[in-house]
C-alpha cells in the first residue's frame, strides 16, 4: 500500500511556497489594486467543509477563463492568509512543463506549489488529451482504489501501478483533492471579455473521476491588465493600479446538469470492459474509449456544459452575451492562424498559447 502522507520536509515546503505565494498575492492585489470579490463565501464554505481530509466525499474542480500568465497565483490572493498556508486543502494546478518544470530548480518549485506538468503538443511528444498528467488529476479528485478487477475475476495490478514516474503520486490523503482548470488551455485576451472554446480535459476529469466531483466556476476580469499580452519593456514585471473582478458562481448541481452525460460514459466503459476483460485503471483507457465517436460526443457536450456554467457567472457580472454564436464550438478555432502567441484572425483577441 501506498504511504498515507507526503514527507514531512515536502509537506513544509508545500505550505511555505503556498503561503507565500498566496500572502504575496493578496499584498499586491489589495495593496496596489481595487478588487471586486463576489461569491466568495461560496468557495470559503466549501473549503471549511473540506478541511479534514479523512471526512471528504469527493473531489473539488474549479474553472474559469483564463486572461492572463497571472491568473494563478494572483487570483488565489483573495483567499484569507489562513487558507494560503493550507498546503493539504488548497488547488493542484497544471502547468506546462517546458515553463514550470524547464530545470530542477523550476521543477522543485512549481511541484512543491502543487502544479503538475503538463506537455504541450507544440512543445512535446507526450502531449495531448490523453496525456499521464490529466490521468493524474482525475486521480487526484478521486479514491482509491485506482484499479478495478477484470470482470473475470482475474488478478489485479496494485493501486501503485497507477502512479506515474515524473509525476507526484497520490498519496492516501491527496484523494478528493481540489483541482483547479483553465479550460481554454492558453491566455485569451479579449476586450469584451468573450471566452474561446474548452478543451476537453476538463471533460475528462468531470467523466471519470469516481465520485463525480463538486464544481465550482469562476470569471476573472483585469489580470489582463496586470500581465498584457502587447506589454513592452519592462515586460516581466506586472503593472499595477488595476481593477479586477474575481466572480465565484453557485456550486453547479452535477447530477443535474452532468448526470446524463456520465450514465452514457459508464455504459461505455462497461461495454468495453466485456469486450477487453481487463482490469480498469482510473485515468486510462482504451483506443475505443479515446476515439470512439461515443466518447468524443459525450466529451464535447461536457465541455460545452462546463463552459455555460463560467458564462452564467460572466453575465450574473453584467457583460453582454456573445457575438457571433459558435465560440463555444474548437471548429469555430480551427480556421485560426499563428504559433505561440498571437493575435486571433477569429476574434481579434491577444493569444498566448504558452501559458
Amino acid at each position: 500500500m501506498p504511504p498515507e502522507r507526503t514527507s514531512l520536509p515536502r509537506r513544509v515546503a508545500s505550505s511555505l511556497i503556498m503561503g507565500m505565494m498566496g500572502s504575496l498575492s493578496r499584498v499586491f492585489l489589495y495593496g496596489l489594486n481595487s478588487v471586486e470579490v463576489t461569491g466568495l463565501p461560496r468557495l470559503l464554505d466549501i473549503l471549511d467543509k473540506r478541511k479534514d481530509a479523512d471526512k471528504r466525499q469527493r473531489g473539488l474542480l474549479t474553472v474559469s477563463n483564463h486572461i492572463s500568465v497571472a491568473d494563478d497565483p494572483l487570483m488565489w490572493g483573495v483567499l484569507p492568509v489562513r487558507y494560503a498556508f493550507d498546503a493539504s486543502n488548497h488547488r493542484w494546478g497544471l502547468g506546462a512543463h517546458d515553463i514550470c518544470f524547464k530545470n530542477d530548480l523550476f521543477g522543485a518549485f512549481f511541484s512543491a506549489g502543487q502544479v503538475l506538468p503538463t506537455h504541450r503538443l507544440q512543445h512535446s511528444p507526450h502531449g495531448g488529451l490523453f496525456q499521464q498528467t490529466t490521468a493524474q488529476a482525475i486521480r487526484l479528485l478521486s479514491s482509491r482504489p485506482f484499479v478495478d478487477p477484470a470482470p473475470s475475476g482475474g488478478d489485479v495490478a496494485p493501486d501503485e501501478a497507477a502512479d506515474t514516474p515524473g509525476i507526484p503520486p497520490v498519496y492516501a490523503l491527496n484523494r478528493h483533492s481540489w483541482v483547479h482548470v483553465f479550460p481554454e488551455a492558453c491566455v485569451h485576451q479579449h476586450p469584451k471579455m468573450f471566452m474561446r472554446y474548452f478543451k476537453w480535459g476538463v471533460s475528462r476529469m468531470i467523466l471519470e473521476s469516481e465520485p463525480m466531483p463538486d464544481v465550482l466556476p469562476i470569471f476573472i476580469d483585469g489580470t489582463q491588465h496586470i500581465m498584457p499580452e502587447d506589454r513592452g519593456w519592462p515586460r516581466p514585471i506586472p503593472r499595477f493600479g488595476v481593477r479586477l473582478r474575481i466572480a465565484f458562481g453557485e456550486p453547479v448541481d452535477t447530477e443535474n446538469v452532468f448526470g446524463d452525460l456520465r450514465a452514457q460514459w459508464q455504459e461505455l466503459v462497461r461495454r468495453q470492459a466485456t469486450k477487453t476483460r481487463a482490469p480498469q485503471v482510473l485515468g486510462e483507457l482504451s483506443d475505443e474509449l479515446k476515439y470512439g465517436e461515443e466518447a468524443v460526443k459525450l466529451r464535447i457536450e461536457v465541455a460545452r456544459r462546463v463552459r455555460e456554467e463560467v458564462l452564467k457567472v460572466r453575465r450574473g457580472l453584467g457583460y453582454p452575451d456573445e457575438e457571433p454564436p459558435g465560440y463555444e464550438l474548437a471548429e469555430t478555432w480551427k480556421r485560426e492562424l499563428g504559433g505561440d502567441k498571437f493575435r486571433s484572425n477569429v476574434d481579434d483577441s491577444l493569444v498566448n498559447k504558452r501559458q
